[in-house]
């Protein structure tokens, strides 16, 4: 997808999501692309090769749920190659984010992307979720790399605070998973998210540390 078809696809995207390109960093979150494509040929970053559907696959599928992130101290559980968290950040410079995972050649190139995107707002841990004891606890910790919703409540709900909300990005509606969190007495709700060119079911599941009401 060349580079104009790509910010162009980049920009309606962003109207479809109801955001304002003008608001949001476009050369950045290219420049991610292009980092992306180059290091993935190295190090199998993605299934994803083409860019096109980078952009609609990962940068416009984490941007979805911008809008349900709260306060300014985030976390991205199992990051990966920086998504959803590293475009969040992106998108929301106020935000502190920090990008958890334990996958060494993952944290080199979310290193090398900082060296290059310069987004001052970004902090790289290496370390499991279960492991992980910051000084500071989270306003929004999210995934979308757990295969669990449960599992990531377990092992992630004793990152946020008291008003704290757990975001777990889902494919098609989760219903057995949301059996076993009512089950657990887990307090959540699932809203569906539509992508821009991404014809497949997208939910989240909103999660946080307060039991149902009997």
């Amino acid at each position: 997808m060349p580079g104009q078809d790509l910010l162009h696809g980049l920009q309606e995207g962003l109207k479809q999501l109801g955001e304002d390109p003008a608001n949001h960093p476009c050369d950045a979150y290219l420049a991610y692309i292009d980092l992306l494509c180059e290091w993935n040929r190295a190090y199998n970053l993605t299934a994803i090769r083409d860019p096109g559907r980078m952009l609609s696959h990962h940068l416009l599928d984490s941007l979805s749920i911008l809008p349900f992130i709260q306060g300014d101290r985030c976390l991205d559980v199992g990051t990966g190659a920086g998504l959803p968290g590293l475009i969040l950040a992106l998108a929301g410079p106020r935000r502190h984010w920090v990008l958890l995972d334990g996958n060494a050649k993952k944290i080199r190139f979310l290193n090398h992307v900082l060296l290059e995107l310069k987004p001052g707002n970004v902090e790289l841990v290496r370390s499991r979720v279960e492991d992980y004891r910051p000084a500071q606890l989270f306003s929004t910790v999210c995934t979308r790399a757990f295969a669990s919703v449960l599992q990531f409540q377990r092992q992630a709900g004793h990152l946020i605070t008291a008003d704290g909300i757990l975001l777990a990005m889902k494919g098609r509606f989760p219903a057995d998973e949301a059996d076993a969190l009512r089950e657990a007495g887990v307090r959540y709700e699932i809203r569906r998210i539509a992508i821009p060119a991404l014809q497949a079911e997208r939910h989240v599941v909103i999660m946080n540390n307060l039991e149902q009401p009997a």
